[in-house]
């Protein structure tokens, strides 16, 4: 409401003799707050340490099984247990952000992180290797959860989807340096290669720690805790001018349920218990409008994965291997291309959510995948059925991955993140989020341990079409789930939501009332 009050402010608010020539211009776009944008990078360095894991782990789990003489089960163990452990971090976070604030959480995400890597760098053994994963996916648990809410919770209303996709644009930059990492050091000994590739992923944790000293706390939790006058400076320091802060200072306040003529710095708030307000208002409870928002959260945390993109990612050397190409190196090249594109596509992403809408670009996302999926299914079922090397099987094979993950990153895998922080009530976000990330994680430690064992049972090409079938049927939810959030604000959401597919007409009762707005404080400046 906030942003969206500022722009018609500035476009209908100028009496009729105040006019000149440069009125009738087309009303400027509002200058992105360079502050802001800092302070998202910072929060949401914290996805690099995921997304590391996930870039590093595709390459180094080869060294490992070489090193450590272990089995294909205990390999794809290693890989996808730190999904699992992740569940405990973002279980955690929701709480210790409410508590201890958003900004804090970030710190203690990065130095649990931190301690995890270094356990995972010095492993002797395949024990001691599975206690360091256990402490880094509790670090990425805190990172998973935190950085979306932090992000979401200080960017304004007109580039919430830009700044808010940052952590998916942290991830995809994260996967891309762990490919790196994996050619850097592949020509080390093995049993010192792979406790490079993963040591060094403290790297990123360090550069946090020291960040996050000129970040500011988020204003909405500030908010939340009665001290309006630290909110004040905050939202100052993040909104393009005095009047849009002011404006969202009495958005937040009225979210959070205090009165709007208490102004003084600190004010009283009535705090309630964990299990009296979200739990019973989020799970026991919940009104038809946050039970539809929650169902749209886990959905499409759930579809997100349950798509096959972390098979795609952690499996692509075995899956270029099944196609043909047998030089290590050469699959290592084409690993890197992948994170080269991931990378790329979730870049263009960010600048087209705020222009092109959320639905637009999360169903061509999603319609693109199943293609792709499908295509690969077929490819990689010809080159299997055929015992020597089918020279535009192998390309269509690279092809449709590169395509996949292109797909996926420039809609489901920013939306995705964008999407669930940005529709959960103030007061229910932080626990909200905690549940979206923890199907996340769960959903994609079940695909990173089960593909190995899914594509012997299958076939490699029939996993991928089990994965674009799973696919039309995520398109379908998302179709008829999903409300465009475009350009509302964060206070405005719960409108859009428990009409389920009357949620345009939502919409357009939002749109009325912005240009009833305008035309009731302005039509006595109106041009006749």
């Amino acid at each position: 409401m906030a942003d969206r009050r500022v722009e018609d402010n500035a476009v209908y608010g100028q009496h009729q003799n105040d006019h000149c020539i440069a009125d009738f211009d087309p009303p400027q776009k509002p200058k992105t707050n360079k502050f802001a944008i800092a302070c998202a990078i910072l929060a949401c360095t914290t996805s690099i340490l995921l997304g590391y894991d996930i870039g590093v782990m595709s390459g180094a789990n080869i060294f490992i099984q070489n090193d450590l003489k272990i089995s294909d089960t205990q390999t794809a163990v290693l890989a996808g247990t730190l999904n699992i452990y992740s569940l405990i971090g973002s279980a955690l976070a929701g709480r210790t952000s409410d508590w201890i604030g958003r900004r804090y959480t970030v710190v203690l995400s990065g130095v649990i992180f931190f301690v995890g890597a270094l356990l995972m760098g010095l492993a002797p053994g395949y024990a001691f290797l599975m206690f360091g994963r256990f402490v880094a996916g509790i670090g990425v648990g805190y990172g998973l959860m935190i950085a979306p809410v932090y992000t979401v919770e200080i960017s304004p209303t007109l580039s919430r989807g830009f700044l808010t996709s940052f952590p998916e644009v942290f991830v995809n930059l994260g996967i891309l340096l762990g490919y790196v990492s994996n050619y850097a050091f592949s020509k080390l000994p093995t049993n010192l290669g792979w406790r490079y590739m993963l040591g060094v992923g403290a790297l990123p944790a360090v550069v946090l720690a020291v960040g996050v000293l000129a970040m500011p706390e988020s204003p909405r939790w500030l908010v939340m805790q009665g001290r309006l006058g630290d909110a004040k400076r905050v939202l100052d320091k993040t909104s393009t001018s005095k009047e849009e802060a002011q404006l969202r200072l009495d958005d937040i306040k009225e979210a959070a349920g205090i009165p709007m003529h208490l102004n003084d710095d600190v004010v009283s708030v009535t705090k309630q218990s964990h299990d009296e307000g979200v739990g019973r208002q989020l799970i026991l409870h919940p009104t038809p409008a946050v039970l539809h928002i929650l169902i749209a959260a886990l959905g499409i945390h759930f579809f997100q994965q349950v798509t096959g993109i972390d098979s795609v990612v952690l499996y692509s050397p075995r899956i270029f291997a099944k196609a043909g190409i047998t030089s290590y190196e050469h699959t290592l090249l084409a690993t890197v291309a992948v994170g080269f594109i991931k990378t790329i596509f979730i870049f263009i992403a960010t600048f087209l959510l705020d222009r092109v809408g959320r639905r637009p670009l999360l169903l061509t996302s999603m319609g693109g995948m199943i293609f792709s999926l499908a295509c690969l299914g077929a490819a990689l079922t010809i080159v299997e059925h055929h015992d020597s090397t089918i020279p535009w099987a192998v390309a269509l094979c690279i092809t449709m991955v590169l395509f996949n993950v292109a797909f996926f990153s420039i809609g489901l895998g920013p939306i995705t993140w964008v999407y669930s922080s940005e529709i959960f009530p103030l007061k229910l976000r932080a626990q909200g989020v905690s549940l979206g990330v923890a199907i996340n994680r769960v959903i994609s430690g079940i695909i990173s341990m089960t593909f190995l064992s899914l594509y012997k049972a299958v076939t490699i090409g029939g996993a991928f079409f089990l994965y674009a079938g799973i696919g039309v049927l995520a398109w379908v939810f998302f179709y008829t789930m999903l409300p465009e959030t475009q350009g509302r604000t964060l206070e405005e959401m719960e409108l859009l939501f428990g009409k389920y597919h009357k949620w345009r007409q939502a919409n357009a009762m939002l749109k009325s009332k912005k240009v009833d707005h305008g035309d009731g404080d302005d039509n006595k400046g109106q041009v006749n």
